[in-house]
C-alpha cells in the first residue's frame, strides 16, 4: 500500500521537521490540501507554503486543490514542484480540457470525488487520469470520522477502472487509520491519505509503516 501523509496534520510551527520526518519514513508522496474558503469552508496555505515544501521534501508532492476555478492555477501547482495535480469533479465545469492541461504542464492529472458525488460521474474521462481520489470524509477539516459508504465506493471505481482497461490508481483520503485502511485495501484502494493517524501518532514513522504493510 502506497502512503500520502498530509500535511493538514502537521505541526505548522515545525514543518520543516515535520518533513524532514516524512523524507526519513516509507511514506511515498506527501498530500498537501489546498483550501480557499470557498469550495470549502476553510482556509489552509498556498502556494509559498508549497514552494518552501518542495525545497525540503524528497518526496514527490500529491497536491490536491480544494478550491474554485483550479484550472486558473495550472502553472502555479507546476512552478510550486507538483508532481500530482488533483482537482475536484465539482468544481470543474470542463473536466476534461481542464485534465489534458494539467498534463501538458507536465504532472499528472488526478480527479477528486466528494462524498456524495457518483463514482458513474467519471466514466467518459476514467481512461484519462493517473489517479483518482475518493473523499472519505466532506472536505475541508482534518481529523472528521471515516464515512463506511467509502469502501463500497472504492469497490465501485476499481470495477470501473478494471472494465475501461484504464491505468489510473485509487487513492483514499479521510478518517484513514489502520482499521479503516486495512477496510480499503481489501476494497482496492492503492493509495492512502493519512494525517492525524500520522502526526498524532506516538511514533509517526512506524504508523506510515503499519500503513504501508497493509
Amino acid at each position: 500500500m502506497k502512503i500520502s501523509p498530509s500535511l493538514l496534520s502537521a505541526d505548522f510551527g515545525n514543518l520543516n521537521r515535520d518533513v524532514i520526518m516524512l523524507n526519513e519514513s516509507v511514506a511515498d508522496m506527501i498530500h498537501l490540501d489546498i483550501m480557499d474558503g470557498v469550495f470549502v469552508p476553510n482556509i489552509s496555505f498556498g502556494f509559498p507554503v508549497i514552494k518552501s515544501v518542495q525545497k525540503i521534501a524528497t518526496k514527490p508532492l500529491d497536491v490536491h486543490l480544494m478550491i474554485v476555478n483550479p484550472q486558473n492555477y495550472i502553472n502555479q501547482v507546476r512552478d510550486c514542484g507538483a508532481e500530482i495535480m488533483n482537482i475536484h469533479q465539482e468544481a470543474c465545469i470542463h473536466l476534461h480540457r481542464t485534465i489534458q492541461a494539467i498534463k501538458n504542464a507536465g504532472m499528472k492529472a488526478a480527479v477528486t470525488l466528494n462524498p456524495s458525488t457518483p463514482v458513474s460521474t467519471l466514466e467518459d474521462i476514467i481512461t484519462e487520469l493517473d489517479m483518482v481520489l475518493l473523499m472519505s470524509v466532506n472536505p475541508g477539516f482534518g481529523g472528521q470520522s471515516f464515512i463506511p459508504n467509502s469502501v463500497k465506493k472504492v469497490k465501485q471505481l476499481k470495477s470501473l477502472i478494471e472494465s475501461s482497461s484504464s491505468n489510473a490508481l485509487i487513492e483514499v483520503d479521510g478518517g484513514v487509520n489502520l482499521e479503516t485502511g486495512k477496510l480499503l485495501a481489501q476494497a482496492g484502494a492503492d493509495i492512502l491519505v493519512a494525517g492525524n493517524a500520522v502526526f498524532a501518532a506516538p511514533n509517526p514513522k512506524e504508523m506510515i509503516e503499519a500503513l504501508h504493510n497493509l
